[in-house]
C-alpha cells in the first residue's frame, strides 16, 4: 500500500452527493497513509446561477470565496482529505464551435491550474502522485505541469459525447497515450484503452463491506408478496421495456425505485401500475439497510455498445446484503458467473425474477456475502495502489 505520498485526485464529481462513487471509496482510504487533495469538479458560471435559482446544488459559495474553497474534511472510514473547490469557469462544452471552444477552454484551464498550484504550494505537497479521474479535459491540461511524480489517468466508465461534445473521444485518446499508466473498472473497457497505452490494468468496484454486512439478510423473508428493488440513479440507462414487461405481467410483486429521477419516461411509462412505487434519493449510508429489505434486487441497463463498458457498484451492495439479482446481458461479468441471474430476454427476465424469488435460500444467502466480501473496497484500494507504485 501506497505510504507518504502526496496525492492529487483531479476529478470529475464533487465528494459529496447521494450516491457511492468510486472515486471516492478509494480517495479516502489513500489517506489513510497519504496526503490527499481532491479537486471538485469544475464548476461554470452557469451552474452558479442554476444554484441561485433552485434548480442545482453546487458549491456557491465556496467557489465565490465566501467560505474556504480549501477544507480538510473527515471521511467515513476515519481518513482526511483536503477538498478544494475551483472558482466557476466559462461554460464551454455546449458550444459546437471547435474554434471558439479552443480560445475559450484555457481561461478555464488557466484558471484550474493556477489555483491548484497555489493550493499545491500551501500544502507543501511536492513531487506528487497526480489521479485524473474520468476527466480528460482537466487531465490532459494538467499534464507534466503539476511537478508530478506520476500521472495516473482512473477511467471508471466509457466517454459519451452527449455533455462534452464529440471533441472528449479526441481528448481521452490523447491523455490515454499519454498518461503514465491507466487504471479501469471492467474487463471490456479495459481491453479498449490497452490499444492506446500497454499499461492499462483493471481494478473493478467494490463494496464498504463492513458497512453493507451489518444490516445483512439471515434468512429468506416469508411473504405473499414479493418486493424487487432498484436502488440508484434512474437514468436513460433503464431497459424500460425490460422492466414494464416485468411489471406488467407479475402483479404479484411490488416493484420499488429508489433514486435521483433521470429518465422522465421511465416513471411516465411506469407509475401508472398499482404494484409499483418511486422513492427520492436516499443517504448513502441508508442504502445498506433498504437493500436487505428486498427479496430480489435488479440491474436492468440497455444492451448497448456504452453499457459495456459498465462494471456496476451496486452488483456487490446486493450480494453483500445478501440479496439475489437479476440483470440484463449489458456487460460481460464471468467472475459472476452462478452468484446472478442474468436474463437473455424480457420474458427471460420475469421468469429469472420467479425463480430467484422462489428458490431462494438461507444457504445462498451467505454464499452472496462471503462472495462480496472479497470485493471489499479495502481490497480494491490494494490493488489501486500496487498499480501505481509500479509507476513512480
Amino acid at each position: 500500500m501506497l505510504q507518504g505520498e502526496n496525492i492529487i485526485c483531479i476529478a470529475n464529481t464533487s465528494w459529496f452527493g447521494k450516491y457511492a462513487k468510486s472515486t471516492v471509496q478509494i480517495m479516502e482510504r489513500l489517506a489513510k497513509h497519504n496526503n490527499v487533495l481532491f479537486v471538485e469538479y469544475h464548476y461554470s458560471i452557469n451552474d452558479i446561477l442554476s444554484t441561485l435559482r433552485g434548480k442545482q446544488n453546487a458549491p456557491v459559495k465556496r467557489m465565490l470565496g465566501i467560505e474556504k474553497p480549501l477544507q480538510l474534511i473527515d471521511t467515513n472510514v476515519g481518513s482526511k482529505v483536503y477538498n478544494l473547490v475551483i472558482p466557476g469557469g466559462i461554460p464551454v462544452y455546449f458550444l459546437k464551435n471547435e474554434k471558439i471552444f479552443n480560445f475559450l477552454f484555457p481561461f478555464n484551464t488557466f484558471i484550474y491550474k493556477t489555483i491548484l498550484k497555489r493550493t499545491i504550494k500551501k500544502l507543501n505537497f511536492k513531487n506528487p502522485i497526480v489521479i485524473s479521474a474520468y476527466n480528460p479535459f482537466y487531465g490532459l491540461s494538467m499534464l507534466n505541469k503539476l511537478g508530478e511524480k506520476t500521472h495516473i489517468y482512473y477511467c471508471y466508465d466509457g466517454v459519451e459525447s452527449g455533455f462534452f461534445g464529440k471533441r472528449i473521444f479526441d481528448f481521452e485518446d490523447k491523455f490515454s497515450k499519454n498518461a503514465k499508466a491507466i487504471i479501469t473498472t471492467s474487463d471490456y473497457l479495459n481491453n479498449e484503452k490497452l490499444k492506446l497505452n500497454q499499461n492499462s490494468f483493471v481494478v473493478k468496484n467494490g463494496v464498504d463491506f463492513p458497512v453493507f454486512s451489518k444490516f445483512a439478510k439471515t434468512e429468506v423473508f416469508d411473504r405473499e408478496r414479493k418486493k424487487v428493488g432498484f436502488i440508484g440513479s434512474l437514468d436513460p440507462r433503464f431497459d424500460i421495456e425490460t422492466v414494464e414487461f416485468a411489471v406488467k405481467n407479475m402483479t404479484h410483486f411490488d416493484f420499488e425505485f429508489t433514486g435521483d429521477m433521470r429518465n422522465e419516461a421511465l416513471k411516465s411509462r411506469l407509475r401508472k401500475y398499482p404494484n409499483v412505487r418511486f422513492f427520492d434519493p436516499v443517504k448513502p449510508n441508508d442504502v445498506p439497510e433498504l437493500l436487505a429489505k428486498y427479496d430480489v434486487g435488479i440491474i436492468p441497463y440497455i444492451v448497448n455498445e456504452v453499457n459495456k463498458n459498465i462494471y456496476p457498484l451496486k452488483i456487490n451492495e446486493y450480494l453483500a446484503v445478501g440479496v439475489p439479482l437479476v440483470m440484463t446481458p449489458f456487460a460481460s461479468l464471468p467472475e459472476f458467473n452462478g452468484m446472478v441471474s442474468l436474463s437473455k430476454d424480457k420474458n427471460d427476465f420475469m421468469l429469472k425474477l420467479q425463480e430467484e424469488a422462489d428458490n431462494d435460500t438461507n444457504e445462498k444467502i451467505k454464499l452472496r456475502i462471503d462472495f462480496a466480501a472479497a470485493n471489499s473496497w479495502d481490497a480494491r484500494t490494494e490493488s489501486f495502489s500496487q498499480i501505481i507504485e509500479k509507476f513512480i
